[in-house]
């Protein structure tokens, strides 16, 4: 017989934040519930930094869909930003960028390109394409994460099982996104956790 535990409060919270805005449900393409990544812990270590690269543009336009005009298999990438005490941070400016699916950023214009505000949970959500690998890189995005009053967060995330990420010297594990299935497309999930307490 197994025994079950009791949800921790990690769990609660976390599960009080995905039920308000329907995660628990089904994500947006209608695949079940992915876990958080990172998982938060009370007391839990920021999300790590990198850099941002050649590519960033600022002045990205405010949107959580990057697809318009766009070729590429789409993806949901979705998740919470939290605080080392795994308490969600609204009005958060989630800004992301990406390679199109030629390995190509728009360095003219704001193509596969733009930002959103976190909402009263700390919930974010993007609609794009997967970008391509191009030279010298593994596939990822690039994020700038700006909670009110604090430094502004600059990171990349990954996807699993990809065959250049153990060639990219900037690669880490800690910034690996959970990525699905999701009908024609793919959903993935990465909850940043902010230098805040």
């Amino acid at each position: 017989m197994t025994q079950r535990m009791a949800p921790s409060r990690r769990q609660l919270l976390l599960f009080g934040v995905l039920a308000a805005g329907g995660f628990v449900a089904g994500d947006a393409l209608g695949q079940g519930e992915l876990q958080p990544t990172p998982e938060c812990r009370d007391g839990d270590e920021p999300t790590l930094r990198q850099t941002e690269g050649p590519f960033y543009k600022p002045r990205s336009p405010r949107r959580s869909d990057l697809t318009p005009g766009v070729k590429g298999r789409v993806i949901e990438l979705s998740g919470v930003v939290l605080t080392r005490r795994c308490n969600p941070v609204p009005r958060t400016i989630v800004d992301l960028w990406h390679a199109d699916d030629k390995g190509e950023y728009d360095n003219k214009g704001f193509r596969l390109r733009g930002h959103q505000l976190t909402d009263a949970a700390g919930r974010y959500h993007f609609r794009t394409v997967v970008p391509a690998v191009y030279t010298g890189r593994t596939r990822h995005f690039h994020v700038k994460v700006a909670a009110p009053e604090r430094p502004v967060l600059t990171t990349q995330l990954y996807f699993p099982d990809e065959p250049g990420n153990a060639q990219d010297f900037l690669f880490r594990r800690e910034l690996l996104m959970r990525v699905s299935e999701a009908g024609n497309g793919l959903a993935a999930r990465f909850d940043f956790v902010v230098d805040m307490t």
